[in-house]
């Protein structure tokens, strides 16, 4: 199934994404994932979660601003998600930044996620290795994460996407790159936050490798489309949602490598 058919597949199909997110993303994110096609719900709190995940077509987990509440609720949500065969995809913002973070992250990563998701420096830091990063910000190369993607993918079983100007995936075994976008992208908060949940609605739609990207791919694709009439980052990320909106399945293939 190729990304443009998962795309199609997503629109039909309208699925319903769990996304346990930080407070900056909230907004951002549910707007990205219904202008691609599908339907956000914003669920946190642990007494609907195992009533709620299972009927959720995909989860994704962000750790932007944790709480030991909300650590709780991804916890149980990816555990929920991991017995119910649902897809899930890991966020792990920022997670060197303290003792307690890269805790979490390495607890959620033990829960198996379908895809990671992160930049440069905090793949780096996930596989036990040094990193640049500064908060949220990369301070490597995807270039530098590659071989950390690949041992991640091949140690847990999961889709590795490591996201810059040029992102690369990988399984273990195949891997992709995806080329595009703007550099008008980092200037608006939390648009990398809501490609983690734009990657939920496709793993609902697909198989996680052509999934993570096919979310990648129309990203870059609506980053092409909106760069060329916005004058800023605030006309930007509007045109951005409307790209995202207009982007066809056939133009994914134009970024993908």
């Amino acid at each position: 199934m190729a990304p443009q058919d998962i795309l199609t597949a997503l629109r039909d199909q309208n699925p319903l994404v769990h996304c346990i997110t930080n407070y900056v993303a909230m907004n951002i994110a549910a707007n990205v994932v219904l202008a691609a096609g599908a339907s956000p719900a914003m669920v946190h709190a642990p007494e609907e979660i195992p009533e709620f995940t299972p009927i959720c077509g995909a989860l994704t987990v962000n750790i932007g601003t944790l709480s030991s509440a909300w650590l709780a609720s991804m916890t149980t949500a990816a555990t929920v998600a991991g017995a119910h065969n649902i897809p899930w995809v890991l966020d792990p913002v920022a997670h060197f930044i303290s003792d307690y973070r890269k805790a979490a992250a390495q607890d959620l990563l033990a829960l198996r996620p379908t895809v990671i998701r992160g930049n440069a420096s905090e793949i780096l830091a996930l596989a036990g290795e040094a990193g640049a990063g500064k908060g949220a910000d990369s301070g490597d190369s995807v270039d530098a994460a590659q071989s950390a993607a690949n041992a991640l993918a091949t140690q847990w079983g999961a889709v590795v996407a490591v996201t810059g100007p040029v992102d690369y995936v990988t399984d273990g075994t195949q891997t992709a790159q995806v080329s595009g976008g703007s550099p008008l992208m980092p200037k608006i908060t939390a648009l990398g936050c809501s490609q983690t949940a734009l990657m939920g609605a496709y793993c609902a739609s697909g198989p996680a490798f052509q999934a993570a990207l096919g979310a990648l791919a129309h990203f870059k694709v609506a980053g092409n489309a909106a760069a060329k009439v916005a004058n800023g980052p605030g006309s930007f990320q509007m045109h951005f949602l409307d790209a995202l909106r207009s982007t066809r399945p056939q133009d994914l293939a134009q970024v993908i490598a």
